[in-house]
């Protein structure tokens, strides 16, 4: 009778959100320019907003003048007298939390999480299963147990400023009622290591009514595999009330195959936009492709054209001038004390009404050693298409450049962990090319020219992937392997798993 009652409030809740939820998307270009306004405003007073004349701040112009683009290293001295317990930097207020993320060429990345910024954090979470609820008409996995695969909760201090990862730090965050519902134990959550953490996570959470479950695409299906090697059965076998699966981080759908395979059974799948720096987006029906843009959510958003990311005049799009289908450097602002920030995300706009984008790839992961800048999105939209045609499925892949090949011309080299190959990888090779140079104009160019040779594929052991993200420290979490790459250091890596090389 209780979660009979839950559920039917949650229904309840979850309807009154999401016809509320429509002011915002119906006013968004307007919100965005008072939202940042508003922030200019409230930091009028701090050491960057003194140093970027935020006085004389009136327009979004005004601002795209007086502050420029800036990444982490850029940003990273006012971080680090936060850090230090000086007051006032980036924002009014001490941030509550740091944010720790691992970062490439920085080391470890401190993202600041104001008091003002942590609610939209849980908010935007909230909102995306009320959004979920309403259009399902159906609220029955509240009752069950819940788990979401993710990094410690144990935080640590920085001048009285609490620090970990986000997943952690939600954790902290979970209300009240769902936490009888919450999986793993607390003991669990604060295992370091990935695999005894999937391991213990396994044991505590197969013999309960699972009804969510959340996480990232790769560490979902290593978290299946175990449960299906301990108990030989299928997902919805196992959890046979499992309604909903919860994924962030990465494009879904190179996985999606390989997850209905280990699922066994129909379960919808939610897909996410989060990232310490803020919860930007996500799928408000389940049903259709794109992510709804959190317009709203504290964060001011700008919109660099792909193309001319990283040049001195780049163009500074807002909301109200972007074209569909087109590709974009991410640029934020936001309530945590963020300014014109890069976050390293490339999206791409499917709709203008609402505002829904996909995210096509990363300013960092590209591949244009030959001058022909393929995306992330590319890729993966080349390798969907080819799986669909043939009896295959990936694990993973990477893409990296030979340049110098010991003979012919140089190619892309696809590095793919098959979870089951094609019965001929010749002709899986082809059309993958073939989908390849209808995506990438310039690709065909350098294809058609004889400047490349058709792409060649190498075959990798099992567990290849799982090997390189634990070289890097990198298991589990919300950590994921760059599809592909402008160099060749994960493909070198990767040599000594290669099983087989096809010819061109």
């Amino acid at each position: 009778m209780l979660n009979l009652i839950k559920k039917k409030i949650a229904l309840i809740w979850a309807k009154k959100h999401v016809a509320e939820a429509f002011t915002f998307q119906k006013n968004a270009v307007e919100d965005q320019e008072k939202l940042l306004l508003s922030l200019v405003k409230t930091a009028e007073k701090t050491l960057f907003g003194r140093e970027h004349q935020f006085e004389n701040i009136h327009a979004i112009s005004d601002f795209q003048n007086k502050v420029q683009i800036a990444d982490y290293e850029d940003l990273k001295p006012y971080i680090e007298k936060v850090k230090k317990g000086q007051r006032n930097i980036l924002w009014t207020e001490t941030p509550q939390y740091f944010a720790k993320t691992s970062g490439t060429t920085s080391g470890s990345k401190y993202i600041p999480i104001s008091k003002e910024g942590m609610p939209f954090q849980l908010n935007a979470a909230r909102s995306a299963l009320f959004h979920y609820m309403a259009q399902k008409n159906n609220s029955d996995f509240v009752s069950g147990k819940m788990i979401f695969l993710q990094g410690s909760p144990e935080l640590e201090e920085i001048n009285g400023i609490q620090t970990g990862r986000l997943s952690g730090i939600v954790a902290h965050h979970i209300p009240n009622y769902l936490q009888k519902n919450r999986l793993p134990s607390q003991q669990t959550n604060l295992i370091e290591d990935w695999e005894t953490k999937v391991d213990e996570i396994v044991k505590e959470t197969e013999k309960e009514n699972m009804t969510l479950i959340s996480g990232i695409p790769p560490w979902l299906i290593m978290y299946f595999e175990k449960l299906i090697e301990r108990n030989g059965k299928k997902i919805t076998n196992l959890f046979p009330n499992l309604q909903l699966i919860i994924t962030g981080g990465v494009n879904y759908e190179p996985y999606r195959e390989k997850m209905e395979e280990l699922l066994g059974g129909k379960v919808d799948t939610l897909q996410t936009f989060p990232a310490s720096e803020g919860f930007f987006a996500f799928q408000d029906n389940f049903e259709k492709e794109g992510l709804l843009l959190l317009t709203n959510h504290g964060i001011f958003y700008e919109f660099i054209p792909l193309e001319e990311y990283g040049k001195p005049e780049a163009k500074r799009l807002t909301l109200g001038e972007i074209e569909l289908n087109k590709d974009y450097a991410l640029i934020l602002t936001t309530n945590s004390g963020l300014w014109a920030y890069s976050i390293g995300d490339v999206v791409r706009f499917i709709s203008k009404d609402p505002f829904r984008i996909l995210v096509s790839g990363r300013t960092k992961h590209f591949t244009s050693a030959f001058g022909e800048h393929v995306i992330a999105f590319e890729v993966e939209e080349a390798m969907k298409a080819t799986v669909e045609k043939f009896p295959a499925q990936i694990t993973e892949f990477h893409l990296a450049p030979e340049v110098n090949p010991s003979e012919g011309l140089p190619y892309h080299e696809w590095l793919i962990e098959f979870e089951k190959e094609p019965e001929n990888l010749d002709d899986f090779r082809k059309n993958l090319d073939d989908e390849m140079r209808k995506r990438n104009s310039y690709y065909d160019d350098l294809i058609s020219g004889k400047i490349l040779q058709p792409l060649i594929i190498t075959a990798l052991k099992k567990k290849a992937f799982q090997e390189f993200a634990k070289s890097e420290g990198k298991l589990g979490g919300q950590n994921k392997i760059p599809r592909l790459a402008n160099d060749r250091k994960i493909a070198d890596f990767l040599e000594k798993f290669k099983i087989s090389f096809s010819t061109s």
